[in-house]
Formats: structure tokens, C-alpha cells, sequence
């Protein structure tokens, strides 16, 4: 399949379909270990931000290995697009904003929605930085 240059290969939607099942399924795991408690979805919010960290990372250690590579774009694709993209949910963050809106709760819905996309860039922003660190084989940060 085809489109002007961009070619669909079954093998990475395998890979993309194979990540975000395992992504969707380890953000269910957070979900249930960490019930809410309170007013306050932190699963969701330890989920989005642990994913933007990570995704941020991984994307940059990926690219800072020079151009991409088979290797590297299966690696994108499986842990990026697929595990990361099934791991958060910015879905839910939008709907938990709303539940917090509706019942009454604005100024906890103001927070959350906007210091999970504030704090998301924020660790996104680390996680680029921890991707940029290479390390010689002696072990010392470059």
C-alpha cells in the first residue's frame, strides 16, 4: 500500500499493532494497582507523564545514534509509536478533566489538565536530555 511516498509495510503495522497492545495493556496494570482514590486520577497522570519522559528519550537516544536504520525504525515504531501511544491516554486525561468539571470540582480540573500537558512537555524536555547523554565504553557521559 501506497501513498504519494509514504509505503505501509505489514510487518510495522505488526510491530505498531504489537507495542500498543502491550502499552494499552501495562497502562490497564497501572490503572488497577493504582485505583483512584480520591478526585484525582493519578494512574493517568503517572501514566502520561512516565510515557511523555520515556517517549521523549527514546526518540532522541534513537536519533542521536545517527540516521535512521531498519533497526532503528522497527525500535521507533514497536516502543514509540506502539508501546508509548497505547501506554498513554491523553483520551482520558481529557475525559478525567471533564468528570472533574461536571461534578463540580474546576479548579482540580483546571490543574490536572493543565499541569498534565504543562508537566508532560516539562518531562518530555528530561527525557530528551537522558536520550542526548551517550555514553563512552569506559562509561563516562559524553
Amino acid at each position: 500500500m501506497s501513498t504519494q511516498g509514504f509505503t505501509l509495510r505489514p510487518i510495522e503495522l505488526l510491530l505498531v499493532f504489537t507495542g500498543g497492545s502491550a502499552g494499552t495493556a501495562s497502562r490497564l496494570a497501572v490503572s488497577l494497582l493504582l485505583p483512584q482514590q480520591g478526585p484525582l486520577p493519578v494512574a493517568i497522570l503517572l501514566v502520561n507523564l512516565t510515557g511523555a519522559l520515556a517517549l521523549g528519550w527514546l526518540l532522541t537516544a534513537l536519533a542521536a545514534r545517527g540516521p535512521e536504520t531498519t533497526r532503528r525504525k522497527k525500535l521507533r515504531l514497536l516502543l514509540g509509536t506502539g508501546f508509548m501511544g497505547g501506554f498513554t491516554t491523553y483520551s482520558a486525561l481529557a475525559t478525567d478533566t471533564m468528570l472533574l468539571f461536571t461534578q463540580g470540582s474546576t479548579a482540580i480540573g483546571l490543574a490536572y489538565g493543565l499541569g498534565t500537558v504543562l508537566l508532560g512537555a516539562f518531562a518530555t524536555w528530561v527525557g530528551m536530555l537522558l536520550g542526548t547523554r551517550r555514553r563512552t565504553p569506559q562509561g563516562d557521559a559524553k
